[in-house]
């Protein structure tokens, strides 16, 4: 179980705005409160599949997350083609900040638009032991942007990302209040029609699945 209090919480939004430059040490800042923004962007769910599909399936996980890596491997592959793209299932994918560099993988994900979104989003679970295993933050960094420029980012597109201080604040803040407000403590945690469940194989899931749509 991972826990994240307001402390870590501050730090971590404030860690993004140092992620081109380094221009301090990240979460050097002693949890001081975020400069207030004017105003803070949107931070949509992210949705693939059809809205009037009958089950809703809600995923939170974190793009550091090995179990996660695993789950898009062996469970959401099968998943989006059995359920997703047929129509059955609604996905909703919620990120999970659970360190800095699985904020900053997001804001990556995010800043690429909603068309690459989930592209970037499953080369980030599939070589998530190659871009996120440097302790060097920079290396990380430039692991990040290679993904970046391989989705079609160019080098000023992703400077701004990695320094939009507003866009981390405004992630960190909707992190905070649905894994609050939902009760999620570790990752990948999957609600199916709003019933909570823990990680599980695609056996399970598929279970589970056609269960709510032969009610």
């Amino acid at each position: 179980m991972i826990k994240m209090n307001r402390r870590d919480v501050f730090a971590l939004a404030a860690s993004a705005a140092l992620a081109a430059g380094f221009g301090l040490p990240a979460l050097a800042q002693d949890a001081a409160t975020p400069t207030p923004t004017a105003e803070a962007p949107p931070v949509p769910d992210m949705v693939l599949g059809s809205p009037d599909a009958k089950v809703t399936l809600t995923e939170y996980a974190s793009y550091t997350c090995p179990h996660c890596a695993n789950f898009h491997e062996q469970v959401f592959k099968p998943l989006k083609a059995e359920y997703i793209d047929t129509g059955k299932v609604k996905f909703i994918y919620r990120e999970v900040y659970f360190d800095r560099y699985g904020l900053w993988a997001a804001m990556l994900a995010r800043c690429s638009g909603e068309m690459r979104y989930f592209g970037i989003n499953g080369v980030l679970f599939e070589k998530q032991q190659e871009w996120a295993a440097s302790n060097d933050p920079a290396t990380v960094i430039a692991n990040l942007k290679t993904i970046g420029k391989a989705a079609g980012m160019n080098d000023e597109q992703l400077d701004a990302c990695f320094n939009d201080q507003k866009l981390a604040e405004a992630m960190v803040k909707r992190f905070e209040e649905t894994m609050a407000e939902d009760g999620v403590e570790a990752t990948p945690t999957l609600f199916i029609n709003g019933t909570k469940h823990s990680n599980m194989s695609y056996t399970d899931l598929k279970a589970l699945i056609d269960a709510e749509l032969a009610k």
